[in-house]
């Protein structure tokens, strides 16, 4: 390289250095949803037990309640959430152009939905597995007998590869019926274009009980997949993406040191070292977020610990009654496990 051409490349350099200093910072995801006073938040479009909404429009459910205790801990107050009903083709578009700061919308983890959109799942909140629900004139007690069945699925989802790679597996046919949203699907079940729903196996129970006579099919026995649901953020904000995984795992280390709703007041005074540092009187982790030294309790406060939003909406005090499973602590026979804060 000449004398000229290494002057050419240092001037360039240089001015391409002064450009960015007078670029003007990018805000994060956390400084734009403190300034606009409000999280944007994507959810389904109604799934019994996830996300749906009651005869007055407001939104309940376990993903909503996740989305409100991530209000609580970044803005001090869970009502401060704008929720979206996405389609499961809109999800990742609406996440990834900034329509929704952040989605909960049962979603699985996968390598691809990471590395080719550029997202980034924080953390696991519900160990979930995909299923059939089969009417129960089709004669079946298993997934292995629903060779040649008419299945309804949804598009654009894990759903339908892994229905595709479970039939190839094990050497059967199926009539695949495709729609382009859930709802689509469950009605086809439901006026009989299909013998068989599939989805996540937590959506099959609420979809069943939507049934004009539930009993008439049945939620089959065999889990074909692993589903791991969690929260979803763009990958270009390492800050945000740590503050609703940490946010995640606050949920869950409020249940495994006994912090509930209930018990808030008690954990304030209380002198055990982890406590304290969970609501925020030692550690100072609330700066390192950029959150108040509360956020943590500020979350169990708006909607419980995990134990309390899974029974209220998927578990003993719903209509879906589902067993908590692996979504048990890991002390008490399930794999939910947390970090501690430290």
């Amino acid at each position: 390289m000449t004398v000229f051409a290494r002057r050419s490349l240092r001037l360039a350099a240089a001015g391409l250095l002064a450009l960015v200093a007078l670029a003007p910072a990018q805000a994060g995801t956390l400084e734009s949803v403190s300034e606009r006073g409000t999280l944007n938040c994507g959810v389904s479009e109604g799934l019994s037990g996830f996300s749906d909404q009651d005869a007055q429009g407001r939104w309940f459910g376990f993903d909503v309640d996740f989305c409100r205790a991530v209000a609580a801990a970044v803005l001090g107050d869970p009502e401060k959430v704008a929720f979206t009903p996405l389609a499961a083709g809109q999800r990742f578009e609406a996440l990834t152009s900034g329509k929704v700061d952040l989605l909960a919308r049962n979603s699985t983890w996968t390598l691809s939905r990471e590395a080719g959109l550029g997202l980034a799942f924080a953390g696991i909140t519900y160990h979930d597995g995909q299923g059939f629900l089969a009417k129960r004139t089709l004669g079946v007690d298993g997934a292995l007998e629903l060779d040649k069945a008419k299945i309804c699925v949804e598009t654009g989802t894990t759903t339908q590869l892994n229905l595709a790679d479970f039939f190839k597996a094990n050497a059967m046919s199926y009539e695949e019926k495709p729609f382009k949203t859930a709802a689509e699907a469950f009605s086809a079940f439901q006026s009989g274009q299909c013998d068989v729903l599939t989805r996540d196996q937590s959506a099959l129970h609420g979809e069943r009980l939507r049934l004009t006579r539930p009993g008439e099919a049945v939620v089959l026995p065999d889990v074909i997949s692993k589903e791991p649901l969690g929260p979803v953020v763009r990958a270009d904000d390492f800050r945000w993406f740590t503050i609703v995984k940490w946010v995640n795992f606050a949920l869950i280390n409020a249940e495994e040191l006994g912090i509930s709703r209930e018990t808030v007041e008690e954990a304030q005074a209380s002198q055990k070292p982890d406590v304290r540092r969970f609501t925020g009187a030692e550690g100072d982790f609330g700066k390192s977020l950029g959150l108040a030294p509360d956020w943590a309790l500020r979350a169990v406060k708006a909607t419980g610990n995990y134990a309390e939003i899974y029974e209220r909406n998927l578990g003993t005090g719903s209509r879906l009654s589902i067993p908590r499973g692996l979504n048990q602590l890991w002390n008490m026979g399930g794999v939910l496990y947390a970090p501690p804060m430290r």
